[in-house]
C-alpha cells in the first residue's frame, strides 16, 4: 500500500513532502538522529514513539485519505491495507500525533469490526492498556473516534447477512464488546480517569455512547483561541440493549466519586455530560442522579443555620455542576433548592462573581411556575447594585423570564426606569432606549449633573452594548411597550440608522419593528425615510430592512420601494445592496407595477393567514 501510495504522488508530479506539525513528535523542529533512537527520551519522559519510516508513511496516508476516494471498491481496499501495518503497533500509532490524526480520519471509513480489532489491540488481552491509551494527549481522540462509530452498529447490520462468529457473536459484536471492555476498565479507575484532562474526554464520550447519543469529534483549541461554550449537537442512534445495563453501573460508580465533581473542574465536566446525556435518553436514571447530587451537595458540613449549597455556589467547579442541575431539574427540586437554601440570599448570590450564574438559570428554570414571583420580588430589591457590579445577565435573565411567564412585567419596567435615574420628571421616558442600549445613566449619558429638569443637549446615539441590546430586546416581548416605542420614535433619523446598522442596535431595531402593529410600524418607518438606502448598503441594516420587508404592509412595502428604486445604479453594484434588490423584485415594481403590487398583496394575505393560524 506504501508502495501505490508513492506511486500516486510521483504521478501527480513531484511528490514533495510537507513538513507536518508534530511529526518528529516535538512540533517538528527537532532533526531526526536516526531510526528508533530519534523518537524516544525527547520531551516524552523516555517514551517510545514511532520510528521515521511510519511517521512518514501515515502522514502520506493522511494526505491520500484527504483526496477522497472515487470508488467504494477502492476505499475498502485501502483502508483493510493500512490496517494492516497498524497491526501490530496500535499503540503506537494511537499515540503519536501524526499517526493519531490519521487514525481519526481513518476510523470512520472502516466497518465496525475493523474498528473493534483496532480498540481490541489498543486495549491489549485484559483491556489493562485502555487507561494509557485513553489518559495520552493523542490516544484519547483516537479512542473517542473509535468509540464513535458504534452509531453506525444498526447501518452495517442492515447492509450485511446476519451472520455469526465462533463465538456466536453478531455482526458488530467485537466492537460493542471493546465498548463494555472500556467500560469496565473506566469503572475500575473512574478517580484516575475522570480527573484526567484527556481521560475525562473519553468518559464524557464513552456515557454519550452508552446512551445511544454521540457527539461531532472535538478539535484541539490553539493557544489564545477563544473557547466556546456552545453545547455540541447530539446525534442520536439506537443502542445495544447491553449498554443500557452498563450506563447504570457506570453512573452508579461516577456517583461514588461525587466528592470530586464538587472540588474538580474536569470531574465536574464527567458528571455535568452524565445529566445531561441521561436527560436526554434515561429521564429516570437522571432524576435519581439528580436527588443523589443534591443529596450530597445539601448534607455537607457547614455553618450552623448555613446552607452549604451558598459555598458550593461560590465555587468555580461546583457551580457549573449546580447550573446543570437547575437546568435539569423539576419543579419539585426548584422549590426545595429556594424555599431551603437561597431564600433571601439571591441577591447578594447575583453579586457574586461566579454566584450569578447558577442565579440566572434559576431565574429562567424558574418562569415556568408561580415560584418565580418570590425570585422576582427578592432580586428587583437588588437592581441597582447587581447593575453597579457589572453583573447584567442576572438583569437580562430577569427581563426575560417576566415575558415568558406574562407576570411582574409593569414592575420590571418601573424598576429600571428608576435604576437609570429616568422615572421622574415624565418628559426623561422618552430617552429610555438610550439609557438601557448603553446600560448609563441619565446624568451620565447625557452629561447632566442636574437631578430635575430635561435633557439638556442632544447627544448623538452612542455605546449600544451587547447585554443593553439584551434587555430592550426582553422588554420589547412586553405585552405594554408604548414606552419603549415612543423612545424610538424620539430618535433622529441619523440615530435611527446607527442603530439600524449596529452589531447590537441592530437586534434591538429589528424587534421593535416587527412586533409593533401596523399603525405603529407605519411611524417608526417615516422617520427612517430617507435612510432607506444606505441601510441596503449595510451588511447589518440590509437584514434589519429585509425583517422589516417581511413584516410591513404592502402600502410600506411601497413607500419603501420608492425611496430605493432612483438609487439603481449604487443599489445592485453593492455587495449587500444587490440581495434587497432582488428579494424586494424592485425591478419588477419599476417595470411591472400593478403585477408587483398584486404579488405583494398575495404574499401580505397569506403571511396574515398563518399568523392568525399560530396565535
Amino acid at each position: 500500500m506504501l508502495q501505490k501510495v508513492e506511486e500516486k504522488k510521483a504521478q501527480k508530479g513531484g511528490g514533495k513532502k510537507r513538513r507536518h506539525p508534530g511529526e518528529e513528535g516535538e512540533g517538528g523542529q527537532k532533526k531526526r538522529k536516526g531510526g528508533e533512537e530519534g523518537r524516544k527520551g525527547q520531551g516524552d519522559g523516555g517514551k517510545t514513539r514511532l520510528d521515521a519510516l511510519s511517521v512518514g508513511y501515515f502522514r502520506r496516508v493522511g494526505e491520500r485519505l484527504g483526496e477522497g476516494f472515487e470508488e467504494d471498491e477502492e476505499r475498502v481496499m485501502f483502508v483493510e491495507n493500512v490496517l494492516t501495518e497498524v497491526k501490530g503497533k496500535a499503540v503506537l500509532v494511537a499515540m503519536d500525533r501524526t499517526g493519531s490524526v490519521t487514525l481519526q480520519r481513518l476510523l470512520p471509513l472502516a466497518s465496525p469490526d475493523q474498528v473493534g480489532a483496532v480498540l481490541a489491540e489498543l486495549g491489549g488481552e485484559s483491556g489493562s492498556e485502555f487507561k494509557t491509551v485513553s489518559c495520552d494527549r493523542c490516544g484519547g481522540h483516537v479512542v473517542e473516534s473509535a468509540l464513535r462509530q458504534m452509531s453506525r452498529w444498526t447501518e452495517s447490520s442492515q447492509q450485511e447477512p446476519p451472520t455469526t462468529t465462533e463465538e456466536g457473536e453478531e455482526p458488530c459484536g467485537a466492537l460493542e464488546a471493546q465498548v463494555l471492555s472500556l467500560s469496565q476498565v473506566v469503572r475500575d479507575n473512574s478517580a484516575e480517569f475522570i480527573k484526567h484532562t484527556h481521560g475525562s474526554h473519553v468518559v464524557r464520550t464513552l456515557l454519550n455512547v452508552l446512551a445511544g447519543c454521540v457527539a461531532p469529534p472535538r478539535t484541539e483549541s490553539r493557544p489564545g483561541a477563544k473557547e466556546r461554550s456552545v453545547a455540541p449537537q447530539l446525534t442520536d442512534f439506537e443502542a445495544p440493549t447491553s449498554f443500557w445495563y452498563e450506563l447504570k453501573s457506570l453512573t452508579e460508580t461516577l456517583m461514588n466519586n461525587i466528592n470530586l465533581s464538587v472540588t474538580d473542574a474536569v470531574a465536574s465536566a464527567v458528571f455535568q455530560t452524565m445529566l445531561t446525556t441521561c436527560h436526554r435518553k434515561r429521564p429516570k436514571l437522571c432524576k435519581q442522579l439528580l436527588r443523589g447530587i443534591m443529596e450530597y451537595l445539601t448534607t455537607r458540613s457547614a455553618a450552623p443555620g448555613v446552607s452549604p449549597l451558598l459555598v458550593f455556589l461560590k465555587d468555580q467547579a461546583s457551580s457549573r455542576l449546580i447550573e446543570t442541575i437547575i437546568l435539569l431539574s423539576h419543579k419539585a427540586i426548584l422549590r426545595d433548592l429556594y424555599k431551603n437554601h437561597l431564600k433571601g440570599q439571591l441577591v447578594n448570590l447575583a453579586l457574586h462573581p461566579v454566584a450569578n450564574f447558577p442565579i440566572q438559570r434559576l431565574t429562567a428554570a424558574s418562569s415556568k411556575y408561580k415560584m418565580f414571583l418570590r425570585l422576582f420580588d427578592e432580586l428587583v430589591q437588588g437592581v441597582e447594585a447587581i447593575l453597579a457590579a457589572g453583573h447584567m445577565g442576572v438583569i437580562v435573565q430577569l427581563a426575560e423570564s417576566c415575558a415568558e411567564s406574562g407576570e411582574k412585567q409593569g414592575e420590571m419596567m418601573q424598576c429600571l426606569l428608576h435604576a437609570f435615574h429616568c422615572a421622574e420628571p415624565g418628559t426623561r421616558h422618552t430617552s429610555c432606549l438610550p439609557l438601557f442600549m448603553s446600560l448609563l445613566t441619565y446624568e451620565v449619558y447625557y452629561h447632566s449633573d442636574t437631578a430635575e429638569g430635561s435633557i439638556q443637549t442632544e447627544v448623538p446615539l452612542a455605546s449600544i452594548c451587547y447585554h443593553g441590546s439584551r434587555l430592550v430586546q426582553a422588554l420589547a416581548k412586553f405585552k405594554e411597550r408604548s414606552l419603549l416605542l415612543n423612545s424610538l420614535r424620539s430618535l433622529t433619523p441619523a440615530d435611527l440608522l446607527t442603530l439600524a446598522c449596529d452589531p447590537s442596535g441592530s437586534h434591538v431595531l429589528q424587534a421593535l419593528i416587527t412586533t409593533s402593529s401596523d399603525k405603529g410600524r407605519g411611524k417608526i418607518l417615516k422617520r427612517l425615510e430617507g435612510q432607506y438606502v444606505q441601510m441596503a448598503c449595510s451588511r447589518l441594516g440590509s437584514r434589519v430592512l429585509e425583517a422589516v420587508w417581511n413584516s410591513a404592509s404592502v402600502s410600506q412595502r411601497q413607500s419603501i420601494a420608492q425611496e430605493l428604486v432612483p438609487s439603481e445604479t449604487q443599489l445592485r453594484s453593492d455587495q449587500f445592496a444587490r440581495h434587497v434588490w432582488a428579494k424586494f423584485a424592485l425591478s419588477h415594481f419599476m417595470n411591472r407595477r400593478a403585477h408587483w403590487q398584486e404579488i405583494q398583496t398575495g404574499q401580505s394575505k397569506k403571511r396574515k393567514l398563518f399568523s392568525d393560524i399560530l396565535e
